[in-house]
């Protein structure tokens, strides 16, 4: 039954409820975006008067020759002060990529009870969960996003209970990306001048799990937002996005020859690059060093978009804190605590646009 579209809770129980989603919603026919997806002003992202990221894609192939510091130093630059930057020549094929994207739009094209089965509280699996927003029944103003996440535990459960459509091209993807998170995060330790045995990654990768996102085309993309200001609370984040564009980064501190503290600026799609981005969790253990930046993603009104994110961060169970050789160098900034708190608190404060960083410091 289709939803009363000016009535809140019809439109609620709709999109969130009985999970036709976003696009559920937008295949309705939509002249205008409904009140929830509204957005605040100060939450808006204004497109013109904002630029794009001036900074180049770095070339992973070369850490394997004669330009492996130049390359390093490139990528401990840019952890240290955008937070976020783009590889190509990574290792993954171009054809796994654009067939992943081929595969988000052919999972959100489905009609909305292939996807519904896999909402919270129904789905056949702990590992999966079909989605809206952030924290719908939360949030003052709605997202403008449907989601599928999947847990990694192992090959054998991903291929038993992750969706047939598409378990098999992202479980390729997550395993890749992991084997370049690993060589990412070899070189970010090696920059702190610490010893990066494989102990001290595994820690921070233990949980791994790989999203889809669909940004439905919106009447009104001034007005709504496809993801709304966070950071990521893991380690490195890894993202591939098509060539719509709309992801933006928000510069935390001066940047020569890139930003001004406070600016929003585009992350550009590049062909073949994919986006990394420092999470909490690195910021943490990193005592500062690497900068977990705030993030958010625009809609548009010409063409669905897709993204597909892999999240790598310690288990809940793991205690994280500063590395000790930078504690014992530098005094420590932030405290020791159970990643399960971290997240506990994370969520509490997403919903709201509340960064989770100032609950791990130290004295807080």
């Amino acid at each position: 039954m289709a939803p009363n579209l000016d009535e809140d809770n019809s439109l609620f129980n709709f999109v969130v409820q009985d999970g036709y989603g976003v696009k559920g919603m937008v295949d309705l026919g939509l002249s205008k975006v409904p009140a929830p997806y509204v957005q605040p002003p100060k939450e808006r992202i204004d497109k013109q008067n904002s630029r794009m990221c001036p900074l180049q894609p770095i070339d992973l192939s070369k850490l394997n020759g004669p330009e492996h510091d130049r390359v390093a130093e490139e990528i401990a630059r840019a952890a240290s002060t955008l937070g976020f930057f783009q590889v190509v020549n990574h290792g993954m094929p171009i054809d796994l990529l654009e067939k992943l994207k081929d595969t988000a739009h052919t999972f959100f094209g489905q009609s909305p009870d292939k996807k519904a089965v896999y909402r919270k509280g129904v789905s056949p699996s702990p590992l999966v969960k079909y989605g809206t927003s952030f924290v719908p029944e939360k949030e003052k103003a709605l997202e403008w996003k449907d989601y599928i996440s999947m847990t990694y535990t192992d090959d054998v459960e991903a291929l038993q209970q992750w969706p047939q459509e598409c378990k098999e091209v992202l479980l390729e993807y997550l395993k890749t990306s992991v084997m370049m998170v690993r060589k990412l995060l070899v070189v970010l330790m090696e920059n702190l001048r610490v010893k990066p045995d494989n102990s001290k990654i595994d820690v921070l990768i233990g949980f791994k799990m790989v999203n889809m996102n669909f940004y439905p085309t919106c009447p009104n993309p001034e007005l709504t937002v496809g993801v709304g200001r966070h950071s990521d609370m893991g380690a490195l984040t890894v993202l591939l996005q098509d060539g719509i564009g709309g992801l933006y980064v928000k510069v935390e501190d001066d940047i020569e020859n890139v930003g001004k503290k406070g600016e929003w600026m585009e992350i550009p799609p590049i062909d073949g690059a994919i986006v990394i981005n420092v999470g909490d969790a690195l910021q943490i253990i990193s005592n500062g060093a690497y900068k977990s930046a705030e993030h958010r993603v625009r809609t548009t009104s010409t063409k669905s978009r897709v993204s597909i994110p892999v999240f790598t961060m310690p288990k809940p169970s793991e205690k994280i804190g500063p590395l000790p050789e930078l504690v014992e160098r530098d005094g420590a900034q932030y405290r020791e605590l159970f990643f399960r708190d971290y997240m506990n608190n994370f969520f509490s404060n997403a919903h709201e646009g509340k960064n989770s960083l100032h609950f791990a410091q130290v004295n807080n």
